[in-house]
């Protein structure tokens, strides 16, 4: 953490961030004791004049970055062009980018740095621009509890950054670029420069987070309580730094004070990130494989279901139409399978926009032109889902926690709303999650979420993605937790029972049913963890159900006697694949003493039983150690007790065996599970770093030359302006001057100048042979050249058709550089010079004429 006093601003900016910069800097008190770090796009193949731009419009010195650079307070830095901006300690490191050109998101990079190393004190700014970039980083920001302010997409010159902002929830203020300054400062007079600890938060604060819980459910009808506590908590900091509250206490008050606050905060806790066809990867995987598998396993005409459940403003709801749609194209032959898709979500707002189905222009990122130009309409607003898509989506506000969930689905997403909600509320919506399925229906769940221990009623598909698949589970050991307002169908009374379809009277199966029920053996079918799916016979000698809460678990269920040799048999049973059994194995029913032989098999065939365990108890009457013992033995008492006492020691041997097998079992198994956690860790934060980069290399390089042209620009105003200044003291000096280019075209000349040549603006580029002269200077190309190739001046006095005369002087053009250029041809005008000239000519003709008469 930065030990330094004053906070850091990050500001980033795009396409016309330019003109942001200028009027954010402008405002900017005197003496704010902030420093400010402008990370801008930039081509990485041109010289940036930034640094030139923004130091007319503040008194700050305006710096470009070098590496290792200390920061200090009312500075202004500028990032150079190629490079990644990070912050340690005070001090920015640049780096190399990592990315391809087009990939690269300086913004989001430097934002992430600065809320680790600034935590509370960093804060984050997003100035016009096209794009998300920034977004990722300003969650960060969030995350460490900075504050975040987003230039009026109104203000901006393009609003694609600042509406990303918005739209994702991390705006604490939005105001145009010239007010976000004193925004700035008046958040900082307010904010807490010491980050508080969990520890001394949780003893105070639980209660006012329940009031607020309240408050939020009362006016919303929404239950927060299940969403993770942190980030309730953060986003409720948020708000009070905002309106400058230091205790939750009082925030409680002023949200009872004002219900408007009450709907922003509801607003601010509603999370709506999302994109069309968000991590490609699983996308490509769903229709590649799983939809063509649900689609052959429908009939022509039958209908597959889908339920996106978070769906926000819609993107993974069409993303999925899009994907059927081309599954369906390509499969052979074409069935005539269609597909519904329930979408829904908290936020109506959110659900709104998703029904009108309007996207702003830089979707172009996330979607392919093949797929833009057949699934959108282009319009003035962006793009538009077009009428056949929309028409397979329904979409629907609803609270997964509290309405009722669809049913019979195929297909069910849920991406990036599970890391939201607490541990409890994820094992509630799991068995809800597999009751919506039919069978063998798929789940798709977000890169960062899991099925947890739910292993029983979904299996992962191939692949890292998070595709798992229904598992018929016909008895799940805890009843479904509905929501409240969802009641499912009771069961029909005893009362009054359904019908039931009476088999018919055939002798064979009469028969066999006779022999189930007297003859064969009690069995019970149970999956690889031992819950029982099917019981056949009378198991209740050996089996009974435990106490607490209901358990269809074998080994919960075993008698006294049987528990621990049914584990030991079931591991070999799991081990050997094969079947194991038990003789004479002593089970107490009821205070008596039952013998039976314990079959335990791994079922292998056929293919829908593959994986389960039947074990089967078959009733022996007397037993083997019975037989064997002599007559006395039996009737002596003692004898009795002795072999009662040597039969409880080696069941006592027998559980301590047992208990061993099981431990070193259980080390095993949690060393295992250790393992996977720490590659699953692994996987986690690769996934974190690996955070989902948008395909915009088109739109970064337009950005890019949006930033050019807006210095250019700059550039070109001051040359225009010195344009017209020398324009203006050409035309002032009255004399006619003409630019040729080195091939004798015209290049430029001054308005005096068409009063000799007839020349109009239209003329630049011309030869200048083919161009009407007045001059009687037939020789001038020939001069010109003659002045191109010796570098020397000629002047020569030219008269005109109609009796002007003109000094044509022409020059070598030289550049900044010292090159030759071209020529410049100046006329001056000689008329009255060469008038009085020949009228002194005439005068001193007509003396001499006179002197000559004279001396005659």
């Amino acid at each position: 953490m930065r030990s330094n006093a004053f906070p850091i601003v990050g500001i980033g900016a795009s396409a016309g961030g330019l003109e942001a910069l200028e009027l954010f800097l402008r405002h900017v008190p005197d003496g704010s004791g902030m420093a400010f770090v402008i990370v801008q796009h930039l081509d990485p193949n041109h010289k940036g004049i930034l640094v030139e731009l923004l130091q007319r419009t503040t008194t700050m010195p305006v710096v470009q970055i070098k590496d290792r650079q200390q920061i200090a307070a009312d500075c202004v830095y500028v990032i150079p062009p190629n490079k990644d901006l990070s912050i340690l300690h005070g001090v920015l490191h640049l780096l190399e980018p990592a990315a391809p050109r087009g990939l690269r998101l300086p913004i989001d990079f430097f934002f992430r740095s600065l809320a680790d190393d600034c935590g509370s004190r960093s804060i984050g700014v997003i100035l016009s621009g096209m794009g998300s970039d920034g977004t990722l980083g300003l969650r960060a920001i969030k995350e460490k509890a900075g504050v975040v302010l987003v230039q009026t997409p109104a203000s901006a010159k393009f609003d694609g950054m600042p509406r990303s902002a918005i739209a994702a929830g991390l705006a604490d203020v939005v105001a145009p670029a010239e007010e976000l300054p004193v925004r700035i400062a008046t958040y900082l007079k307010r904010a807490p420069l010491d980050d508080k600890s969990d520890s001394r938060l949780a003893s105070k604060t639980q209660s006012a987070l329940e009031k607020i819980y309240i408050l939020l459910r009362t006016q919303t009808g929404h239950d927060f309580s299940l969403y993770k506590k942190s980030t309730i908590y953060r986003r409720v900091e948020r708000r009070m730094g905002l309106h400058q509250i230091d205790k939750i206490a009082l925030y409680v008050r002023y949200l009872r004070e004002n219900p408007q606050e009450v709907e922003l905060l509801f607003k601010e806790l509603l999370i709506g990130v999302t994109s069309f066809f968000r991590d490609p990867p699983a996308w490509a995987q769903l229709k590649a494989q799983y939809l063509p598998g649900l689609l052959a396993a429908h009939a022509d005409g039958a209908a597959l279901r889908a339920w996106v459940c978070g769906c926000s403003t819609g993107e993974e709801a069409y993303s999925l139409a899009m994907v059927f749609k081309e599954v369906l194209a390509q499969a052979k032959p074409a069935g005539n399978v269609s597909l519904q898709i329930f979408a829904t979500d908290l936020d109506r707002d959110a659900i709104d926009k998703a029904r009108a189905g309007i996207y702003p222009a830089n979707i172009a990122a996330d979607v392919s032109d093949e797929r833009l130009q057949r699934f959108f309409v282009r319009d003035d607003l962006g793009y538009r889902v077009i009428k056949e898509i929309r028409e397979m989506v329904i979409f629907a506000p609803q609270n997964v926690i509290m309405d009722p969930p669809f049913t019979k689905m195929d297909l069910l997403i849920c991406r990036n709303l599970l890391i939201y909600l607490d541990q409890e509320m994820q094992k509630k919506l799991m068995p809800l999650f597999h009751y919506s399925l039919n069978a063998d229906g798929i789940l798709f769940l977000g890169s960062a979420e899991t099925i947890g221990a739910f292993t029983t009623l979904f299996a992962p598909l191939d692949g890292k993605n998070r595709f798992y698949r229904r598992l018929d589970t016909p008895q799940w050991a805890e009843p479904i937790d509905f929501p409240a307002a969802f009641t499912p169908h009771p069961p029909s009374s005893a009362d009054d029972p359904a019908p039931a379809r009476k088999p018919g009277a055939n002798l064979q199966s009469l028969a066999e049913l006779y022999l189930l029920q007297h003859h064969c053996p009690a069995a019970v079918l149970t999956n690889d963890k031992g819950d029982i799916l099917f019981i056949s016979g009378r198991t209740g000698k050996y089996l009974e159900p435990a106490a607490g809460r209901a358990n269809w678990n074998v080994f919960a269920m075993a008698r006294e006697g049987l528990r621990y040799v049914l584990n030991t048999a079931w591991r070999k049973a799991l081990q050997q694949n094969a079947a194991v059994v038990l003789k004479g194995v002593q089970v107490d029913s009821n205070g008596g003493l039952q013998i039976a032989d314990v079959t335990v098999e791994a079922i292998t065939a056929p293919a829908a039983l593959k994986g389960m365990m039947m074990v089967v108890f078959e009733q022996t009457h007397t037993p083997p150690e019975a037989e064997s013992a002599p007559d006395s033995a039996r009737a002596d008492g003692r004898g009795a007790d002795l072999t009662d006492l040597e039969r409880e020691l080696q069941q006592a041997r027998d559980e301590i065996q047992t208990c061993r097998e099981e431990r070193r079992t259980s080390q095993e198994e949690l060393k295992s599970t250790n393992e996977e956690l720490q590659s699953t860790n692994e996987e986690l934060q690769s996934t974190n770093e690996e955070l989902t980069t948008s395909k915009e290399e088109m739109q970064s390089l337009n950005e890019e030359l949006q930033t050019i042209n807006h210095e250019l620009q700059a550039k070109v105003d001051e040359l225009s302006q010195a344009n017209n200044d020398m324009k203006n003291l050409l035309n002032s000096t009255d004399i006619a001057t003409l630019f040729l280019d080195d091939a004798l075209t015209v290049r430029r000349f001054t308005d005096r100048t068409t009063q000799i040549i007839k020349l109009i603006p239209g003329d630049a580029g011309r030869p200048i042979t083919d161009v009407v002269t007045d001059l009687d200077y037939p020789q001038m190309t020939a001069d010109a050249k003659e002045v191109l190739r010796t570098l020397v001046f000629t002047e020569k006095q030219v008269a005109t058709h109609d009796g002007r005369w003109f000094l044509v002087r022409i020059m070598p053009y030289r550049t900044m550089d010292n090159r030759i250029d071209g020529v410049v041809i100046t006329f001056s005008n000689i008329t009255e010079a060469k008038a009085l000239e020949a009228r002194l000519r005439q005068a001193l003709a007509e003396n001499e004429k006179r002197d000559g008469k004279g001396n005659a």
